[in-house]
């Protein structure tokens, strides 16, 4: 891993105008800089980057952070790999902190897996250039699909020499392990303990995840070895650095054109996905077979949330669309659909037609959900039974959606659609939101009680909240708190405090909030704002710390993010529109603060106690305490308001 020092080191040596401007044409505009929006169809430039905080911030839509953060989110890439960008950019050598010996063994065992198939996919391809059999074999197939040369650069595309042990045997010669040949699934163990080259005779489409590592392999039998065989293809089977469910074919080739056209089409296989880059139409991605998974649905929303599903029309086109559609719904995805004429596919529509057609095509006949399934389950259907069960099934996809206006949208199209009374749609549908919620209620309740269904309703009570506890949830005023102690954790707010023993203390913002906390044994809910106060309270003594800056360097990405998105002001990075603060509206700031925390779980104790009361039954003394505890806790909401309303401070 990538020590502190050297993350200190790149972040020091980091220009984020330099960065942003890589990817981004800036302007000056003040002492900020600004630009297009690389993260949406900016039109007017509202992309602000501030290089005196070394933060950029988008205030249409929101998205921000340091040169880490920008790198993450534009280049799809993780945190050390954005760290190793920035290092070669800044000619940084790298130095890697020790790690333990099983953290060694693993990062070893997936490095070594990696490096096996990188050099399998450049001795796949080098075959298909320059052996004879490659040439004649391998790359003819390739020819009558109409592949160019430049799409076989692009995509790496090989061939496997049909002799079972060539692959095996130059491995060894080269001085890899059998032991990985057999880990990433390259081979099998054979009779006799022969290592046999899964893909012999295949040619080979590699499988690159979202940052460019080779993870896997397809291979296929060629077009005069496929008569009678059912099964073209052989893929990688599962390891540890593949797993088929969170993997898609092509998507480090396209992520950039999703992102760019804020759309990504979907198809079956690895042909599609070629042919419609060679035709120009690069946002393309396949799940190849597989049933599509609410990983890949993951991945795919973090570069867009717009999808359509681009099969062709037969009936495992029809059937590949229908299964996806629910699943995409739920994770937010807006969906359409089209389905090729009869007789293409992706791969043959994209060679007989330009991108500007395929693309024009797609815009003309693609259909949205409803009008997919209801074409398809309504088509023809006059039985009033049939057609009752076809709305039914087009109305759990409708409540699925998560977002409630997109949701009351859809129902308002199906009103008129079926010509059916929307107020009657929409019961239908809150009642399979219900079904649902309580599905998955009962589903929670089992799993934390280890309880068969029914019986947990009658042995489970609210347990007591107690004021030494946390917020049920993570409240706004957590988050202002931590804000405050992310832009000014170093900075003394009690000067001259006299100890217990005479002496005289200081307190900064962090030591002052982790005190007042630790009287009455409070945290925050959100485990990141208690490692983040922690952390703050450990580091205040080192010299020169700066909280904004520890954080927003911080080598767990998770902190550094959230760091960098709590340090951006709300409404512009300029430093002349800065709230200035002098320490005693700090001060003054953080009491109040403090109080409306303390106020929060107070009411929220006050809430559990009148919940705990309707449900207590006959329990006489239980009510008697509860009383009483809700008695004294009034009284303390009480002391607390009267706190907050004074503008005394101690």
């Amino acid at each position: 891993m990538i020590d502190r020092a050297t993350i200190d080191k790149i972040m020091e040596a980091t220009n984020i105008v330099d960065v942003v401007g890589d990817f981004v044409n800036l302007r000056k505009a003040g002492v900020n800089y600004k630009g297009l929006c690389p993260f949406h169809d900016d039109t007017t430039p509202s992309f602000m980057v501030s290089p005196a905080r070394q933060i950029c911030k988008c205030f249409a839509c929101g998205e921000g952070g340091n040169a880490v953060n920008f790198l993450m989110k534009h280049e799809q890439i993780t945190y050390p790999e954005a760290l190793r960008w920035l290092a070669k950019k800044y000619n940084i050598e790298i130095q890697e902190r020790e790690l333990t010996d099983e953290e060694k063994r693993e990062q070893s065992e997936r490095e070594s897996m990696f490096v096996v198939n990188e050099w399998a996919c450049q001795y796949f391809h080098e075959l298909l250039k320059h052996d004879v059999d490659g040439s004649s074999i391998g790359k003819q197939y390739f020819r009558s699909r109409g592949i160019r040369d430049d799409i076989i650069e692009k995509f790496q595309l090989g061939f496997a020499l049909s002799k079972r042990d060539a692959l095996a045997n130059e491995a060894r010669r080269k001085g890899y392990k059998d032991e990985f040949l057999l880990k990433t699934g390259l081979c099998y163990e054979g009779q006799g303990g022969i290592l046999v080259n899964r893909f012999a005779g295949r040619a080979i489409f590699p499988w690159l995840n979202v940052s460019g590592k080779v993870v896997a392999f397809g291979g296929r039998k060629l077009d005069a070895a496929t008569k009678g065989v059912q099964q073209k293809y052989v893929n990688s089977p599962d390891s540890e650095i593949y797993h088929k469910e969170r993997e898609l074919y092509g998507i480090y080739q396209a992520k950039k054109s999703i992102v760019k056209e804020d759309c990504v089409y979907m198809v079956e296989g690895y042909t599609d996905v070629i042919a419609m880059h060679q035709c120009g139409l690069e946002n393309v991605v396949a799940n190849s077979g597989t049933a599509l998974s609410v990983y890949q649905i993951k991945l795919l929303h973090r570069f867009t949330p717009n999808i359509v599903l681009l099969y062709d029309g037969d009936e495992a086109g029809i059937h590949a669309a229908m299964r996806g559609t629910d699943m995409l719904l739920e994770e937010g995805m807006n969906v359409k659909v089209l389905l090729l004429p009869d007789g293409d596919d992706p791969d043959s529509f994209a060679r007989k037609h330009t991108a500007a057609e395929f693309k024009q095509y797609i815009e003309e006949h693609q259909t949205d959900f409803i009008q997919f399934k209801t074409s398809l389950l309504l088509k023809d259907v006059t039985d009033p039974q049939k057609r009752s069960e076809a709305i039914g099934s087009i109305l759990k996809s409708v409540s699925v959606i998560p977002d409630a206006l997109k949701r009351n949208t859809y129902l308002s199209e199906c009103a008129h659609r079926f010509n059916v009374r929307e107020d009657a749609l929409v019961t239908t549908v809150n009642n399979y939101i219900s079904q649902k919620k309580e599905a998955r209620q009962k589903d929670h309740d089992r799993m934390s009680d280890g309880l068969p269904g029914g019986e947990e309703s009658q042995q489970r009570q609210p347990a007591p909240l107690g004021l030494h506890s946390t917020l049920e949830q993570s409240s706004a005023v957590e988050r202002m708190i931590i804000q405050n102690v992310i832009r000014h954790g170093e900075e003394v707010i009690f000067d001259n405090l006299e100890a217990e023993d005479g002496s005289t203390i200081s307190l900064n913002v962090a030591q002052y909030v982790d005190y007042d906390l630790k009287t009455d044994g409070l945290s925050f809910h959100d485990e990141r704002y208690n490692r983040i106060l922690h952390e703050a309270v450990e580091h205040s003594a080192d010299p020169g710390f700066k909280a904004d800056q520890y954080f927003m360097q911080h080598p767990d990405v998770e902190i550094s993010q959230l760091a960098a998105q709590l340090a951006i002001d709300r409404h512009q990075l300029s430093r002349s529109f800065e709230l200035r603060n002098n320490d005693t509206s700090l001060r003054q700031r953080m009491q109040h603060l403090i109080l409306d925390f303390r106020m929060d779980i107070v009411n929220q104790h006050m809430k559990d106690i009148q919940q705990q009361l309707k449900t207590l039954g006959n329990d006489v003394q239980k009510m008697k305490e509860l009383m009483e505890d809700f008695k004294q806790t009034q009284e303390l909401r009480n002391a607390l308001a009267r706190q907050r309303g004074s503008d005394v401070i101690v």
